[in-house]
């Protein structure tokens, strides 16, 4: 992490880092470097994008972040302790401290549970299992108000009946009764329409400052992280190519894999070139 992003959250201690972290997927000829010994500092409040092509390394990243995938070499440390998840029960201690909206909705949710029992599991994963009727009701209301969204036309109703926009909305009122110290958002607007995704990223910006929260951006879309983010990594082929605030990232840019990065994104008053895209021999 840049100087100038440790000044910036100067009295926050960090929540979550790694050295080394590496994920090799196979053995021998049929090896992959998936992640290739990563280092990173994210501090509270932090609200932080890593940004990379498909096939970058970013999501199996989030995955061993999130304790979905092992990792094969270096350690990842939560809230300045070695990270221990090697039991369901510590998992499962782990998680309350760590959650995550995915990026496709519709493959978020058990089919087979209700909206009611969605949010009725946050409540009870915070402790709330022993609250009266009115008490949790209270709650899931207030979630799905800070949403934007009634519970009370929700309630009995499965989340496929909704539209994506509002199961991605859903999904932060589950942060929302949660309220873990991070939230790994995995492409969580690329799959909606361009209104819901204005409405979701105020959304997710409010919770971080209402809570506090650390949020992680995993995405593809570098003018998104410079709009929403305090730090920027470039992940490419696995390694971080470089990293820092948004401003040092975006606007002076050091890595040639950043600078062709900046240069794809379209800009309406440019002719688009088209050339950093599709090989010179490939018919377009």
């Amino acid at each position: 992490m840049s100087e100038a992003i440790r000044k910036s959250f100067d009295g926050n201690r960090l929540c979550l880092s790694g050295k080394g972290v590496t994920k090799i997927y196979g053995a021998g000829d049929q090896k992959t470097l998936a992640v290739d010994h990563v280092d990173f500092s994210f501090c509270e409040g932090e609200l932080v994008s890593i940004v990379g092509e498909s096939g970058s390394g970013k999501t199996t990243l989030a995955k061993m972040l999130l304790g979905l995938t092992s990792v094969t070499e270096g350690e990842i440390c939560f809230q300045g302790e070695k990270r221990d998840i090697r039991t369901q029960k510590k998992r499962k201690e782990y998680w309350k401290g760590i959650q995550a909206i995915f990026q496709d909705p519709f493959s978020s949710y058990n089919v087979f549970n209700k909206i009611d029992t969605v949010l009725l599991d946050c409540i009870n994963m915070r402790g709330g299992k022993h609250f009266s009727r009115e008490k949790k009701l209270e709650l899931m209301t207030e979630a799905c108000s800070f949403v934007n969204l009634k519970f009370a036309e929700l309630t009995n109703k499965y989340p496929f009946e909704l539209s994506g926009g509002q199961m991605q909305r859903l999904m932060i009122a589950r942060i929302f009764l949660l309220k873990p110290k991070i939230l790994l958002a995995d492409e969580p607007t690329s799959m909606i329409d361009a209104c819901s995704r204005a409405t979701i990223l105020d959304m997710l910006l409010q919770l971080r400052n209402e809570t506090g929260m650390t949020i992680i951006f995993i995405t593809h879309d570098i003018g998104l992280a410079y709009y929403i983010s305090d730090s920027v990594y470039i992940m490419e082929h696995g390694k971080f190519v470089e990293s820092g605030t948004a401003d040092e990232v975006i606007l002076h840019p050091k890595a040639p894999y950043t600078k062709r990065l900046i240069s794809d994104v379209p800009k309406i008053y440019e002719e688009w070139d088209l050339s950093t895209v599709w090989p010179q021999s490939t018919p377009v």
